[in-house]
This record gives structure tokens, C-alpha cells and sequence, in this order.
């Protein structure tokens, strides 16, 4: 059994986003980075299969030289190589990154063997494209099935379930196969500090792809405002306390 694992280098959700001047890219100078949270549920599933039965497990990612970070991450999970498509930090859209995968998915393959599964996150957690996995697939003419809770490998087949409204629906495909998945699929363990320094010593091979003219033309981004905060101040001092205790029992605690 061969598996890879896709993944994507991207802001730590629940961060603050701030906008450069132009409006055209994310301010990264004071933001930590982490995996796709769906894709962290690809990374496990990928190390439980190749506990379970055996084989080869690879991790790739299209981002800038600081995304070897998160590719050591997963081989601290049990991944036991990487591949690292190193850009300049621009983004790629969802047409460029698809064709950049497809072409090291089939060098890789040609070099080591088929990948029985490709797994990807449903969607990354910055873009949110919903679109790299289902293009990638097309391109290898391979089965694809996306949005999974639950995976399960029968024999040559894999039996994937979707969750939805009153229940799930079960799709069984043939290996090879592309799967989406999303957080719950599994619970993603925390890599050991032994799991860390074994991650040091893996192999990862790193290439520079050209990145195409982009299609799509970036006009700007916007940070949705939100709810927003307010504040009301109950006076000050001794004159105060009336107000903080109608204010503790409104809420219950009085």
C-alpha cells in the first residue's frame, strides 16, 4: 500500500488577519503557520493505514521554503517522507497548484510506484477553494470522492461515508482513488519529541516549479468586520455597585 498525504501551509486559524497596504496579500510578520486543519485528519488517516497494513507513506506541499516546517510536522506524525514544491510565497490558484501536484504525484510514481490513495483536505483553511483534490483527480482519471467522515479500505476497494442530513451516504471505489476529507474523520495525535527527531533525519526532496500566469486577476481582499465588540462603562467607585449587581443578576449569578 502507498499513500499520500497533500497538504497546504497556511495562517493558524483563529489568528488575526491583517491585509498589507495594498490589499493584496496577508501581512505574515506576525503570524504563526500551521497544517490545514482538514488536512492534518489526511496526515493521520494516511499514518493509521500504513500502520495497519504496511507500505510507503509520502507528504507533499506547493509553498515557500518555511513550508518544510509543516512537512516535518507530519513525518513526526509517521509520515515517512516528503516532497516540497517550493514557490516564492506568492499564491498559486487552484488550476496552477493542481497541474504543480499532478506532475510530482506522477514523477513520484513513476520513480517508486502507485500511490493506492491520495488523500487531500476538503478545502484549506485560507482559500477555501473546495477544488485542488477533485482537479487533481481528473487529471490522473482516477476515482474521486470528497467531504469524508469515514474511510475504511476493503481489499482493491475503499469505502468512504459522508456525513448528511439524517444520516450518511457510502460511496465504495476502486484503488487507486482521491479522497477529500474533513476534520472528524479522525482524531490527529500529537507528534512525540522521538517522532520530531526521527522527522529531522527523514528525507525530503525539494523542487522549484514555475508558476504560470495566473488566470484569475486578484483585485483585493477584504477582512470581514464581524460582530465586532462594545463596551459600557457602570459608573465609577462606590457609585458603581448598584449597576454590577443588576448587571450579576441579569446574568444569573445573583
Amino acid at each position: 500500500m502507498r499513500v499520500l498525504a497533500c497538504i497546504k501551509r497556511v495562517p493558524i486559524t483563529g489568528g488575526r488577519i491583517v491585509l498589507t497596504d495594498d490589499s493584496l496579500a496577508i501581512d505574515t510578520r506576525h503570524l504563526g503557520f500551521t497544517m490545514s486543519p482538514h488536512e492534518e485528519c489526511g496526515v493521520e488517516e494516511a499514518v493509521r493505514i500504513i500502520e495497519a497494513g504496511g507500505g510507503d507513506s509520502v507528504v507533499l506541499t506547493l509553498g515557500p521554503p518555511e513550508a518544510v516546517e509543516q512537512l516535518r510536522d507530519a513525518m513526526a506524525l509517521g509520515i515517512d517522507r516528503a516532497i516540497h514544491l517550493q514557490t516564492d510565497g506568492r499564491e498559486w490558484d487552484g488550476e496552477a497548484t493542481a497541474a504543480a501536484l499532478t506532475e510530482a504525484i506522477k514523477a513520484d510514481e513513476a520513480a517508486s510506484g502507485r500511490f493506492d490513495l491520495v488523500f487531500f483536505g476538503n478545502e484549506s483553511a485560507d482559500s477555501g477553494g473546495f477544488q485542488v483534490g477533485a482537479r487533481v483527480a481528473y487529471a490522473l482519471a482516477r476515482p474521486c470522492v470528497t467531504g469524508l467522515k469515514r474511510v475504511t479500505i476493503e481489499g482493491a476497494s475503499v469505502r468512504c461515508e459522508q456525513e448528511v442530513e439524517g444520516g450518511r451516504d457510502v460511496y465504495v471505489v476502486p484503488l487507486p482513488a482521491v479522497l477529500t476529507v474533513k476534520e472528524g474523520l479522525n482524531l490527529p495525535r500529537y507528534p512525540s519529541v522521538p517522532g520530531r527527531m526521527r522527522a529531522g533525519r527523514k528525507p525530503v526532496t525539494a523542487t522549484n516549479p514555475v508558476r504560470p500566469e495566473p488566470r484569475l486577476e486578484l483585485v483585493r481582499l477584504v477582512v470581514p468586520a464581524g460582530q465586532g465588540r462594545r463596551a459600557e462603562s457602570l459608573g465609577t467607585g462606590a457609585a458603581a455597585a448598584p449597576a454590577v449587581v443588576e448587571m450579576l443578576r441579569k446574568a444569573g449569578v445573583l
